[in-house]
């Protein structure tokens, strides 16, 4: 299908779909990072549960304002509800599962854990998508992946909670992928959305207030917390437009900018060790994402 939304740009709208992919992504790649940061910042006083509910009602405001001014309620569909419920569980409990781990764990390895979802995308997307396997992706992927053990150099004494849960996040986090790239075959960019937001403020009050008590946002948390949400929001309307128009065997590798970005973040603002093992292991993935891209611009369409 084509993409749900015009672009605002016409000279955008005239590139090749692989490229177009690439410009969401680096809205993208900002806004998981911002989210980072802000996540880190309120984790003294909300629980992660807590985070995802205020997240998601934040962006609910935002989806209903933006759906209402533009008079795209007729795109609001429920055709899917069985797959918006299972993308909005595996989302739900990655993304908690990803809060948790950036309060106690360096943000540059949250990230190279969590980048372990590309290979799942690869492994599951032919059996779900139906996508092509190809031998040029496999072989982008596993680049990808030989970049982060680079970056992470995983040794047994040094698995603990956070680690944990950062793996686990990316197992997740490609069922996500996989399940908004079959969404998008039939919905709009705001039906998705919408239903994302909706769904996870439901599954946040049930998490969060299970134990009789939410907290408050105050005037420290606040702004931390509509950041998270605007960032959140912009983050899946970035990658939901990506994986629109290009498959998701190709969107992903883009995501891995994020590493070396993150990295610097987190050295600036909290004093985390930056080793050149980092930027080593980003030329690495660089060389799988080239590799990745090089491949499919240049493989005849239909």
């Amino acid at each position: 299908m084509s993409d749900p939304l015009p672009d605002a740009v016409p000279a955008v709208a005239a590139l090749n779909p692989i490229f177009k992919a690439a410009l969401w992504m680096t809205g993208a790649i900002a806004s998981f990072s911002s989210m980072a940061v802000a996540g880190r910042e309120v984790k003294d006083v909300h629980d992660t549960f807590e985070i995802m509910m205020y997240r998601s009602l934040f962006g609910l405001i935002v989806v209903v304002a933006v759906i209402t001014l533009t008079g795209r309620w007729g795109q609001v569909t429920r055709l899917s509800p069985a797959l918006q419920l299972g993308r909005n569980l595996a989302h739900f409990t990655g993304q908690n599962l990803w809060f948790y781990a950036v309060t106690v764990i360096p943000l540059a390895q949250v990230f190279a854990l969590e980048f372990t979802s590309p290979l799942w995308v690869v492994v599951l997307s032919p059996l779900i998508l139906g996508e092509r396997l190809t031998p040029m992706r496999a072989l982008a992927a596993a680049l990808g992946f030989a970049g982060i053990m680079i970056v992470a150099r995983p040794d047994p004494e040094t698995i603990n909670a956070g680690v944990v849960a950062a793996a686990s996040a990316a197992v997740f986090f490609a069922l996500t992928m996989i399940t908004t790239k079959r969404l998008t075959r039939t919905e709009t960019i705001a039906c998705i959305l919408f239903w994302m937001t909706l769904i996870q403020v439901i599954l946040g009050l049930v998490t969060a207030g299970y134990d009789g008590h939410i907290a408050l946002p105050d005037a420290a948390t606040l702004p931390w917390l509509v950041l998270v949400g605007c960032a959140g929001l912009l983050a899946h309307f970035c990658v939901t437009n990506a994986l629109a128009i290009a498959p998701a065997t190709v969107v992903v590798p883009f995501d891995f900018i994020r590493l070396p970005t993150i990295a610097v973040v987190g050295m600036l603002f909290y004093q985390e060790a930056l080793d050149i093992w980092v930027f080593v292991g980003a030329v690495v993935i660089f060389g799988g994402n080239y590799l990745n891209i090089w491949t499919e611009t240049r493989r005849p369409r239909a």
